[in-house]
């Protein structure tokens, strides 16, 4: 039995994965932005341990999620906004609302949660079209394009998860690509089910095998793939680590 962290546990592919390891005997503790939605995750998933309340889109909630976590032995930050925003939205804290839930909040939880024995980062095949334009994190230039906006987030989710794995290598980080699943955020045209896209993440938070016991990789339905080239970058990787230790003031050690 392993302990694990989802975030965005309330519905979709969270729920699943969260529902899925309490199903094999895990312990796992859900998440949700608020309270309502935190009834309704506890409801889903009548097995799991508890749930933590905390909106994404606030660096000071944030911050009180990692102070509430306990040390789990995985975190599947699996949390995300999809592209359909019309027009640049900007939270309580002057950002922008896809980089800070997509990419900021990984890393503040990263940073001062207690370090786990893995971590999983969701993660999109759109990363392949993502741009990592270090001097614009926050799309300030040009006109708005969510979808780039979007691709270009889940792409600085991979080089998060393959700069943690290069600075912590008693951690295995990786990240995956769940498909294009039915949910919410993936419509009703997608392709996948739900068991398809939470299948890899449970797969990499519990197996002992050679294949999964591997870090700063990216993973489709357990396969090891090659990611979007900047992700491999190690002055982009570092870059990024910056950038979100200058915004939130916690540097990740």
């Amino acid at each position: 039995m392993v302990s694990v962290w989802v975030t965005g546990s309330a519905d979709g592919i969270g729920r699943e994965t969260a529902a899925t390891l309490v199903a094999q005997g895990h312990r796992v503790v859900l998440h949700a932005r608020d309270e309502a939605r935190a009834g309704q995750a506890l409801a889903a998933v009548p097995g799991a341990a508890g749930v933590l309340v905390g909106d994404l889109a606030s660096l000071a909630r944030t911050r009180e999620l990692a102070a509430a976590a306990e040390p789990f032995d995985v975190v599947v930050h699996n949390a995300g906004l999809g592209g359909r925003l019309p027009e640049r939205t900007v939270t309580e804290d002057g950002l922008e609302l896809l980089f800070q839930v997509n990419v900021l909040a990984p890393y503040l939880l990263t940073a001062l949660m207690p370090r786990p024995r893995r971590l999983v980062y969701l993660t999109s095949g759109l990363e392949a079209q993502g741009v990592a334009d270090l001097d614009d994190l926050q799309h300030e230039r040009g006109p708005w394009d969510g979808m780039q906006a979007y691709s270009d987030s889940k792409l600085l989710d991979v080089a998060l998860a393959f700069a943690v794995a290069r600075r912590w290598p008693d951690v295995l980080s990786n990240a995956v690509d769940p498909g294009w699943i039915r949910t919410k955020l993936g419509g009703p045209n997608a392709t996948d089910d739900l068991p398809t896209g939470a299948d890899t993440q449970v797969w990499l938070a519990t197996s002992d095998e050679p294949a999964a016991t591997v870090t700063g990789r990216y993973f489709k339905w357990r396969e090891d793939l090659r990611a979007n080239p900047a992700a491999y970058d190690v002055d982009v990787q570092d870059r990024l680590l910056d950038a979100c230790a200058e915004i939130t003031g916690v540097k990740l050690t």
